[in-house]
């Protein structure tokens, strides 16, 4: 029985690792063996606790040696990945109670095996959306986004491209604040949320900026 058991950002992060592998042209022995054991490393260390035979599964990174060998060990992953748990446009829209007329992401067109978060823009209302997963519960939030009109650096993949300003405003208060207080909490990301679950490698970002907004705490 397979047991899927690699999220999104953590299979983002072992093809990144592949692609290391696959492209490298290091001529001398042991220091292709450094990369390989490297690449290994890094990517069992994602999983302290797997089984013997997911392990070895991992492992098998350290044999890619071309393309082909690259497309066959993605291929062997697949069965592996978790899927988002899928929401419904009704478990969305109660999470945004404030936007009436709220318009959903065709969700039957999206393939959940890669999805970190969901994430887009209504341009209609100048803002932008996101549904994750936190602690076993569904976490939205939302927020003005501003084009940023160059390619920069997301915050939450840390790819270049095209990113907006999202800035929401925090749930959380300060003790003794006046009626009238609010904190903006602002992040470049990226527009396509699409693109942006194809390279995210990390949750951490993604995860303290939701406990900033929702007033849930952040890491210390």
């Amino acid at each position: 029985m397979i047991e899927p058991f690699i999220r999104n950002h953590q299979y983002n992060f072992i093809k990144k690792q592949a692609d290391i592998l696959q492209k490298a042209t290091v001529s001398d022995p042991k220091v292709l063996e450094a990369v390989r054991y490297s690449a290994q490393a890094k990517v069992t260390d994602l999983f302290p606790d797997v089984t013997d035979s997911h392990r070895r599964l991992l492992e098998s990174i350290s044999s890619i040696k071309d393309a082909g060998d690259f497309q066959t060990y993605l291929r062997s992953l697949a069965p592996y990945l978790v899927e988002f748990p899928q929401v419904t446009e009704k478990q969305i829209k109660k999470r945004f109670p404030k936007n009436k007329k709220l318009k959903v992401p065709d969700l039957a067109a999206i393939d959940y095996h890669y999805v970190t978060y969901l994430g887009w823009i209504d341009a209609a209302t100048n803002k932008l959306f996101i549904v994750y997963h936190l602690q076993g519960e569904v976490i939205g939030i939302e927020g003005k986004f501003t084009m940023a009109n160059k390619k920069n650096t997301c915050a939450l993949c840390h790819g270049h491209g095209e990113v907006a300003l999202f800035s929401a405003v925090s749930k959380a208060k300060a003790v003794h604040s006046s009626p009238d207080y609010y904190k903006a909490i602002g992040n470049y990301i990226c527009i396509d949320s699409q693109e942006c679950n194809k390279r995210i490698t990390d949750v951490t970002v993604l995860e303290r900026f939701i406990q900033e907004v929702t007033g849930r705490g952040v890491y210390k």
